[in-house]
């Protein structure tokens, strides 16, 4: 069995301090994959950063305290990848795949459209270009896992209030429209919904209200699966008792062996 967490830390530092690592020791999944570091690798010293028993990547985004990702791994792969050849893919730190023996694993951090009318246009256009990566990848031998914060919820059941949300970034038509594309054409599957299809499971609370408390959430990081995976999905989580980001870490386990 392989077990695979996402994360998006929302600052990986302030991840640390509300007790993360420590969950993650206690966890020991085989694959971290986190979102949202907001750090250069420089500022984060041995311990906690480079947790015991792993081999760690981080993919630092130039401007700092933004964007970034991270990638633990129990096996060390054979080849990591940080860079997709365009921005703000590579400027901002926003990819980082770990390649092992017939499987790889990526940490992905889809850019949020919320805050502003700009920030929606370089969604879409990251969109755009990360669907013909997708498509390039189902052409290569080996399976894939792509951990992510997409910043999008594909269905009605994935978040509390749907119906208020339909003109807000995260649940645009747009936004939907274009997860389908990815599972319709190219064949992609949200591995959660495989063996937890009931409502009321999220991912992501916002800090305004009592949202978490009273579970009015979203389910925005979703760990998405090439089709030759979809009958080695054994099991899906979401820890909620403890909060260690706005985001809360899901976990997949996979009936596989992991080699390098």
């Amino acid at each position: 069995m392989v077990s695979i967490v996402t994360l998006n830390a929302n600052g990986i530092r302030a991840a640390a301090r509300k007790g993360f690592f420590e969950w993650l020791q206690r966890e020991q999944p085989d694959i971290v994959c986190i979102q949202e570091t907001k750090a250069q690798e420089h500022q984060l010293d041995e311990s906690p950063f480079y947790p015991a028993g792993y081999h760690c990547y981080y993919n630092d985004a130039r401007r700092k305290g933004y964007s970034g990702t991270a990638l633990y791994s129990r096996v060390r792969p054979r080849r990591v990848i940080d860079r997709l050849g365009w921005d703000p893919a590579d400027d901002e730190g926003r990819y980082l795949q770990a390649d092992y023996e017939g499987l790889s694993v990526v940490s992905l951090y889809l850019p949020s459209g919320s805050s502003s009318e700009a920030a929606l246009e370089k969604k879409y256009a990251f969109m755009d270009r990360f669907y013909d990566h997708l498509r390039s990848l189902r052409r290569k031998r080996r399976e894939f896992v792509i951990c992510a914060d997409w910043n999008i919820c594909h269905k009605e059941i994935d978040l509390r209030n749907w119906k208020a949300n339909q003109k807000n970034s995260g649940f645009l038509p747009e936004e939907r429209a274009w997860l389908d594309r990815v599972y319709a054409e190219l064949g992609y599957l949200d591995s959660f919904r495989l063996v937890e299809p009931g409502p009321d499971q999220y991912t992501w609370w916002s800090n305004r209200g009592q949202a978490w408390a009273k579970n009015v959430g979203w389910r925005l990081d979703y760990q998405v699966i090439t089709p030759g995976l979809a009958d080695r999905v054994s099991a899906a989580s979401i820890y909620k008792e403890e909060r260690f980001s706005d985001h809360a870490p899901q976990t997949m386990v996979f009936d596989l062996e992991l080699n390098a």
